[in-house]
């Protein structure tokens, strides 16, 4: 009988790559979608669209983190063996306009899933999405499992009340419930108003004459960025070890929003410095300086590292976006596919 997997955020980035690594290793997946007036599942269309897809064993439930009943009625009737909780207010910009919404779905949120489990009565293996972003205003380089948190926004606060409260369950009722603390992850899923794709987007619209300039905030903040089809397959490790954890998924490599946008804009060989422009507007009132992560405990125990660096990244994020735009042009898909 097929394993049965809950996934909150399904249709996210992270969300999407994990129904299909889920799928391909022969789970059940049931996702959490929120209603909306207009389709928000595109990054699982193709999946139905696949006609080799186990698309029989992907099921989407309408819910949402601020409905606790809600969420207690689908666990129960899913009786999930393994819970995913990715869903998120995750624009880190966005939380400080919104951010008791952040702290309402991104923090308590996590405690109505956990609370929802612990109610019905079932031990599913529990995995937390945890954030760099809770390091903040690091306090060591590389960061690590260990490392002291200090956020610096709305939504690295929020974070750090749901790894505790993941931490608390854990060792207050035994649940197999893990963290992972993921560090920038990307993708050509990511969402558009994310820098990097923002990125890679503004340089597909450019280079096609669409587009004239691509306005920025802050240019040397620093970060650790991986390819997050490569950070799900961590997630799915965390929750087949006997014992549950908290493990960094990074790359041990850090670079400048500059860099990111030197190797994007060269890949259709244009100068980047001729295009992108400063907006104040796109400022954070707290800025992370520098995060990079030391994956040594995922590498040891979990037999996971990266494979996919920055370079790579941008490169594959570039020409998926070429290659999306050419696409609608030629009539054969959405932009915002």
């Amino acid at each position: 009988m097929a394993k049965k997997a809950l996934i909150t955020g399904i249709t996210g980035q992270d969300g999407s790559y994990l129904a299909e690594l889920l799928l391909e290793k022969g789970y059940e997946v049931h996702g959490i979608i929120r209603r909306a007036s207009t389709f928000n599942t595109s990054r699982l269309d193709h999946i139905y669209a696949d006609p080799h897809s186990p698309k029989n064993r992907l099921f989407l439930h309408y819910g949402d983190l601020s409905d606790a009943s809600a969420l207690s009625r689908l666990v129960a009737k899913i009786q999930p063996e393994e819970v995913y909780n990715l869903a998120a207010q995750s624009h880190v910009r966005v939380s400080f306009d919104s951010p008791e919404y952040t702290a309402d779905i991104t923090g308590t949120g996590t405690i109505r899933l956990l609370e929802a489990i612990r109610e019905v009565g079932i031990k599913p293996r529990f995995y937390q999405a945890s954030s760099s972003e809770m390091f903040g205003k690091v306090m060591e380089v590389p960061q690590t499992e260990t490392t002291p948190f200090y956020p610096r926004s709305p939504y690295g606060a929020a974070k750090v009340y749901s790894y505790w409260i993941t931490v608390n369950y854990r060792e207050s009722y035994g649940m197999h419930a893990s963290n992972g603390i993921l560090f920038n992850h990307e993708s050509p899923r990511r969402g558009e108003t994310f820098v990097t794709r923002k990125i890679t987007r503004a340089v597909a619209h450019i280079h096609a004459g669409l587009q004239d300039k691509l306005f920025l905030g802050n240019i040397e903040s620093k970060r650790d960025w991986g390819y997050a089809k490569e950070y799900v397959e961590g997630m799915w490790r965390m929750l087949q070890q006997d014992e549950p954890d908290d493990y960094v998924l990074a790359t041990n490599e850090t670079y400048t929003i500059k860099e990111f946008l030197e190797v994007a804009f060269s890949r259709v060989g244009l100068d980047w410095q001729k295009y992108v422009e400063f907006d104040p507007v796109y400022c954070r009132p707290a800025e992370v300086d520098l995060l990079i992560g030391d994956y040594s405990k995922a590498k040891a125990k979990l037999g996971w590292e990266p494979k996919t660096k920055m370079h790579g990244l941008a490169k594959l994020m570039v020409d998926a976006d070429v290659a999306l735009l050419k696409a609608h042009r030629e009539g054969k898909t959405k932009l915002n596919a």
